[in-house]
C-alpha cells in the first residue's frame, strides 16, 4: 500500500490486464487482497487515459459478507451490471477467494473475462480457477521469486 508500491502494482497489472487482450470495463476482487491491486490499476488507467493512451478501467470491492445495514450491497464502488470484468488477486493458493469474487460478481450481473493475481503460489488454485472456464494471469508465480532469493 505504500505509494511506490501503488504506482509499481498499477502500471504492471494494467499492462497485463492490456496484454492477455480481456477488454475490461473494472477490475475488483474480494477484500482485501484485491482493494490495493484494483484501485492501482484504475488510478494506472486514469493517468494513462489523461495521456490519451487508453479508457479508464472502474474499480470497485468484494464484501466478505453483504452489509447487514444500508444498502446490504456485497459488492461497493461503480461496479454495474454487464460490466466486463477482470477479478483481481493478491496472492493465488486454491483459487477460493478469487471464485467467492467470481461468483458475487456474476449474481450481480458482471462478466468475468479472467482472473490477474499478482502471485501464484502454485498449490493448485489456478486450475481451480481454469476448471471453471476462466482464464488466469499471473504477474509472477512461487517458484519464480524462490529462484531469484540468494541462498543462504
Amino acid at each position: 500500500m505504500s505509494p511506490e508500491g501503488q504506482l509499481l502494482i498499477g502500471r504492471l497489472g494494467l499492462a497485463a490486464v492490456k496484454a492477455t487482450g480481456w477488454q475490461v470495463d473494472a477490475v475488483g476482487g474480494l477484500t482485501l487482497g484485491a482493494d490495493p491491486i484494483a484501485y492501482a490499476i484504475a488510478h494506472a488507467s486514469a493517468l494513462e487515459a489523461e495521456r490519451g493512451a487508453g479508457e479508464m478501467v472502474r474499480a470497485f470491492t468484494v464484501r466478505k459478507e453483504a452489509k447487514q445495514h444500508g444498502t446490504g450491497r456485497l459488492i461497493e464502488g461503480p461496479f454495474v451490471a454487464g460490466d466486463r470484468i477482470a477479478v483481481v488477486e493478491d496472492v493465488i493458493t486454491t483459487g477460493g477467494s478469487a471464485l467467492k469474487a467470481v461468483e458475487a460478481i456474476k449474481a450481480a450481473g458482471g462478466i468475468v473475462v479472467g482472473v490477474l493475481a499478482l502471485v501464484d503460489r502454485e498449490e493448485g488454485g489456478r486450475e481451480a480457477i481454469e476448471a471453471t472456464g476462466l482464464p488466469v494471469h499471473s504477474l509472477v508465480s512461487a517458484s519464480a521469486l524462490l529462484s531469484q532469493m540468494p541462498e543462504a
